[in-house]
């Protein structure tokens, strides 16, 4: 099924049933159907063809999610960049996907400024305050939508287009385009839904941003499955998330340990959260002190623990009834799938032993977009011809019932809030102030999973912690700014002169 169709069908089968909820707006499917088929039409008599990118820059709102759809429904694929982007960065990315046309949200930026910065950009739709604009590519996204409604356009994709590039942190410090074609994305999404059992009458309550692949997909999930998703703009009080859950009475309820860790801290039972049927936890692993946590404080809810990569969406999960049997363990391959673990010459490891998880299957991606070595890399030959394998760069292990345990990762990418930190992506934003030097790693969090912490040399230009921190909050995303400075006269090298992370803590 192409993933556009997830949203035709549901519209089809329940025109005025609640599709949406973002905040105290509600919207049925055959609203958000003729609102996508309305943008979607503009964007292709602005020149949007099959095959184009379209990116989105918008917080979680119904604008975000209608720009989804009708970009699909224009025969382009989407690319859905966190609102918290800063402009360097944004511009990067558009300039890499060469993005033809980009909705977004005119407080985040300056459309005008964009289009100079990106020669590939035909056209800007922006939502939020009307602009005045003096450039004819720039449209109010209000103005589109108070047009007479738009015939669906005719379908052009077939499965194998892309349907989205979903952009995460690499070691080189430079974000790389994950490309998802429809039939990955339509794998995947059918694959976790059949074991979380997902049906029409659920209700899912999603805190996570749509630029994050788990928070893409709870929307992907739920249209499919003609269901509600509740939709919040960002990551709300622990309090307030409790509140809503009590308010809107979700069927599922997914989270990273971050959150988690939040809500346990907090009085339960003093909101009716009766209504859940299910949670889940990615991104990084539940500790097994904290899923028993879970499981006390929210009894008769079943818990789903999963690992995850961006590049397979979804690889391991752990069955509901295996949780106190073996709740250090993130489960067994997701339905239609296989995976296994190998040393560094190929070979297939036994139970007990360590090596890198190998992923197969129809949820494999096709690849870094325009990045072909490191595509070869991490994508490579299966045994069937033509076929790809995923190659995790995460260290595990299995048990003698062939569930998979997490050890660690190969390369030193940091995990904070369920978000991919690339150190070497600060470390080039630390560089810039003058006459540092500095290097990243991550340290455990309770509640983060791991935050940055920088070990700066000052070289002679006297710097607060503080200062240290305005520069990076300026200039990256909140989950990159480091939480812990520290100040060193040197920084330890290796024999052949490069700085070594071995030993900073």
């Amino acid at each position: 099924m192409l993933v556009h169709e997830f949203l035709i069908r549901s519209a089809s089968q329940f025109p005025q049933k609640t599709a949406l909820v973002c905040g105290e707006k509600r919207f049925t499917y055959a609203e958000l159907d003729a609102m996508s088929n309305r943008l979607g039409r503009a964007l292709a008599q602005g020149g949007v063809q099959r095959g184009d990118r379209v990116a989105i820059h918008l917080h979680n709102s119904v604008e975000a999610v209608a720009g989804i759809f009708a970009i699909l429904k224009a025969g382009a694929a989407f690319v859905f960049i966190n609102a918290s982007t800063k402009p360097d960065k944004l511009t990067y990315i558009l300039n890499n996907c060469r993005a033809k046309a980009l909705l977004m949200d005119g407080r985040l930026g300056n459309a005008e400024d964009l289009l100079s910065a990106v020669p590939s950009l035909g056209q800007v739709v922006v939502s939020g305050p009307k602009p005045a604009p003096a450039d004819s590519r720039i449209r109010p996204y209000a103005d589109i939508q108070a047009q007479s409604p738009a015939a669906p356009l005719p379908t052009v994709n077939i499965d194998l287009d892309l349907a989205c590039l979903i952009y995460t942190s690499g070691s080189t410090g430079e974000p790389k385009g994950v490309m998802s074609d429809h039939s990955n994305v339509d794998f995947a999404s059918s694959s976790i839904m059949t074991y979380l059992e997902n049906r029409p009458d659920d209700i899912i309550l999603s805190v996570l941003p749509l630029s994050f692949d788990y928070g893409l997909y709870q929307l992907l999930m739920a249209f499919k499955a003609g269901a509600t998703l509740v939709l919040e703009r960002t990551f709300m009080y622990p309090a307030a998330i409790l509140q809503r859950i009590q308010e809107e009475r979700p069927t599922g309820f997914p989270g990273v340990p971050t959150v988690f860790a939040m809500l346990l801290q907090l009085d339960l039972s003093a909101f009716d959260l009766s209504s859940l049927r299910y949670i889940t936890n990615t991104a990084a692993a539940l500790s097994p002190d904290k899923i028993l946590e879970l499981q006390a404080a929210f009894p008769g809810v079943t818990l789903y623990s999963m690992y995850g990569l961006t590049e397979t969406k979804r690889t391991l999960y752990l069955p509901p009834d295996q949780l106190r049997i073996r709740p250090g363990s993130v489960g067994i391959p997701i339905p239609g799938t296989e995976a296994w673990v190998e040393d560094e010459s190929g070979r297939r490891l036994g139970p007990g032993e360590t090596g890198e998880l190998v992923v197969r299957g129809r949820h494999v991606m096709r690849g870094y977009w325009e990045a072909p070595e490191a595509t070869a890399k991490r994508y490579r030959p299966g045994p069937l011809p033509g076929e790809r394998l995923c190659y995790s760069g995460d260290l595990f292990r299995q048990d003698e019932e062939g569930y998979f345990y997490f050890i660690s990762r190969k390369d030193d990418i940091i995990k904070c809030r369920g978000e991919k930190v690339a150190p070497k992506e600060v470390e080039n934003v630390l560089h810039q102030l003058p006459g540092v030097t500095a290097v990243v790693i991550g340290v455990p969090d309770a509640t983060a999973g791991e935050v940055v912490k920088a070990f700066i040399v000052a070289n002679g230009h006297p710097l607060t912690e503080a200062e240290v921190i305005a520069h990076c909050r300026a200039r990256l995303e909140d989950f990159m700014v480091p939480k812990y400075v520290e100040f060193r006269t040197e920084l330890p090298m290796t024999s052949s002169g490069k700085i070594s992370k071995l030993g900073l803590t």
